[in-house]
């Protein structure tokens, strides 16, 4: 009955995207749906860009066993990502009526920064679309107890994600994420209301977490290397992931720039107040049944929330979970698929097809949306990761290679091509250097590469006397 419930949705899911797909007609639509969003669609595909499987099946478990200062990167840093992106970034962005993000180093700097840049940020989506497509695994082996293998699971999970992604490109991601907040929403607060009526209230699940120290720790004591690795946990996911497309393709698909900003806002502070009933009820599991989650703690913490709704709360209760973690993953996981795919043919390949008509670009872009897709899920197949690492490290290269002239090109006068492309070098060296030789030293390598990243932006600017255009 449970999966008749799943398969409905997935068709369902399949349909919307579809439908969603007949509103385009050229690359902008199908890149960022004709710029014509209203708030309530917006603030959906905002808060879909970050609640995914690493909200559900990721941070929970790394809440059992680190506590609160675990969950620094995510959720807290992702939502202020958005809350951040919003405020600083959003209006200067949405003026400039850019396809990618990639578009603005070329502009502000020059082709060698677009290409450097772009290729950072279509790197950085292998492990975020990859802990997408595991989750779907993960979901999908649950659900057939066994009898879909897990890179089963992940092939299943990505052809669905691909077909209507490939179609229906920014129009598709907007309104099934608009229908799935819907559900998640919905369906996540019912199960938090019976789960706490099962553990004896929320304030018994609170104290429980309090008492067995899950809240102590947050901030860093007084010690350099500690505050040094909470510092670095929060801007990897709140800095590294501003210069990305699926941030920008969101803000840009706005109606107009007052939306894109609010919607940003919006969707950032709702992602963090909603992730706390992830983090409820997985907790609420340790309450109520201990020795199971126990048990799925040595095999697989990832499976312990699926675990624990599937063998203790009715059917109705599973059939609504797996529903809205179904609708977490896919919305997600649509839109960082479309994001890279966009980066790579507008501002790596369109430059050496520079004939194309923009129906043959449009095609170009729906070829590489299955392309990219086919890659990722063999990917997430070899990979080894945990949903939650997968997901913290995609944006260290972002951090390192694209924050800096981002945040140069956009306040800085004497921001210039040299100190762009000076930049974008020390970053990545350094970052990828101390990641070889000293990955556990005091300072975290991509908070080091940040560093060098900004020492570089200032040497560059100021010993070339190059200035970039407005």
């Amino acid at each position: 009955m449970l999966n008749t419930f799943v398969i409905a949705y997935l068709v369902l899911s399949v349909a919307v995207g579809l439908l969603a797909s007949l509103r385009v007609h050229n690359s902008r639509d199908f890149v960022s749906a004709g710029r014509s969003l209203p708030l309530s669609i917006v603030t959906a595909t905002m808060f879909a860009t970050w609640f995914g499987s690493e909200s559900v099946l990721g941070a929970p478990p790394t809440f059992l066993e680190e506590g609160i200062g675990g969950i620094v990167a995510d959720p807290i840093g992702a939502a202020f990502c958005l809350i951040f992106a919003g405020l600083f970034f959003a209006r200067a962005l949405y003026r400039r009526n850019m396809l990618t993000i990639g578009d603005f180093f070329r502009q502000k700097f020059g082709r060698e920064a677009e290409v450097v840049a772009s290729t950072a940020i279509m790197l950085s989506y292998l492990g975020w679309v990859s802990a997408q497509m595991i989750a779907l695994g993960v979901v999908f082996t649950s659900l057939s107890g066994g009898s879909i293998s897990h890179d089963q699971g992940i092939m299943i999970g990505a052809a669905i994600v691909i077909f209507y992604t490939m179609f229906g490109g920014m129009w598709s991601v907007a309104i099934t994420s608009f229908v799935q907040m819907i559900i998640i929403i919905i369906s996540l607060l019912i199960i938090a209301w019976v789960v706490a009526g099962k553990a004896g209230g929320v304030d018994v699940v609170i104290d429980h977490a309090r008492a067995a120290g899950k809240f102590d720790g947050f901030w860093p004591g007084w010690d350099l290397a500690a505050i040094l690795a909470f510092v670095g946990a929060f801007v990897t996911l709140a800095l590294g992931s501003i210069p990305q497309q699926d941030v920008f393709q969101r803000m840009n698909s706005s109606k107009n720039e007052n939306i894109a900003v609010a919607g940003s806002v919006l969707g950032g502070v709702g992602y963090l107040v909603f992730c706390m009933v992830p983090l409820f009820l997985t907790y609420a599991a340790v309450v109520i049944d201990p020795t199971l989650v126990e048990r799925v703690m040595a095999v697989d913490s990832q499976q312990v929330l699926p675990t624990f709704i599937q063998q203790d709360l009715p059917l109705i209760m599973q059939v609504l979970f797996f529903g809205a973690l179904l609708s977490a993953i896919m919305s997600t996981a649509s839109g960082t698929l479309l994001a890279p795919s966009t980066v790579f043919t507008e501002n790596l390949l369109r430059p050496l097809l520079p004939q194309q008509t923009d129906h043959q670009f449009l095609w170009t872009l729906r070829l590489v949306v299955l392309v990219f897709g086919i890659f990722i899920m063999w990917f997430a197949v070899q990979s080894d990761s945990s949903i939650f690492e997968m997901v913290e490290n995609a944006y260290k290269v972002t951090l390192c290679a694209a924050f800096v002239p981002l945040v140069a090109g956009i306040y800085w006068s004497r921001a210039n091509r040299a100190g762009a492309l000076t930049s974008m070098i020390a970053g990545i060296t350094v970052w990828i250097g101390l990641e070889i030789v000293a990955p556990e030293g005091i300072c975290p390598p991509q908070l080091a590469g940040l560093g060098a990243a900004i020492l570089g932006m200032l040497v560059g600017s100021y010993c070339s006397k190059e200035r970039a255009p407005a």
